[in-house]
């Protein structure tokens, strides 16, 4: 049974260490495999506020979170030859990749809903520093390794939100203005 914890936790420090290293390390390289995450992925949640709009489409396909369903694909082979000497060790480690995609794939659906229940990979993405916050399912290594940062529920991220939606509602606005639909100004009035 103490297979279990240590899958759990051996999946975690992997994920900080990928996430690091590889996705934000390698991955800055834009000819690198792993560019879709920070070049792409990045990007997209940052301009949609938290959403990526690759999780609305096929998992199959050469992009973001394609490469990224592979990626996992492929942890999860290299692991399987584990099975019949460390069965409840791999089994926590499989549990862990899905548990990793189905984690990430809500996240960027839905932003609000990381808000509140992974608070740490939304503060990796819409905090002032994504070079933090390694973990999506946990961020138990971020502790331990002290990459945790906080921004859900900080003055910071109270001025920003209040700032967006400011911002949101004067460009609406002035969208209402311009807009062909919107009522021409009276000939009366001066």
């Amino acid at each position: 049974m103490i297979g279990i914890p240590l899958g759990l936790l051996y999946a975690n420090a992997g994920e900080w260490l990928i996430h690091k290293y590889v996705l934000h390390g390698v991955g800055r390289d834009r000819s690198s495999f792993w560019s879709f995450h920070f070049h792409e992925h990045h990007r997209a949640v940052r301009a949609e506020d938290g959403f990526d709009p690759d999780y609305e489409r096929s998992v199959v396909g050469w992009h973001a979170q394609g490469k990224e369903a592979l990626g996992l694909a492929a942890a999860a082979v290299a692991h399987l030859p584990l099975l019949p000497i460390a069965p409840m060790f791999t089994g926590a480690v499989l549990y862990s990749i899905g548990r990793y995609y189905v984690v990430h794939k809500k996240s960027h659906l839905d932003p609000e809903w990381a808000r509140e229940h992974v608070p740490w990979h939304y503060d990796h993405h819409m905090g002032p520093n994504p070079h933090c916050n390694w973990g999506v399912t946990w961020p138990w290594f971020d502790h331990v390794m002290g990459t945790r940062e906080y921004y859900v529920g900080t003055e910071r991220e109270k001025r920003d939100r209040a700032r967006k939606a400011e911002f949101l509602a004067r460009r609406a606005q002035a969208n209402a203005q311009t807009s062909p639909n919107a009522p021409e100004p009276s000939a009366t009035t001066a």
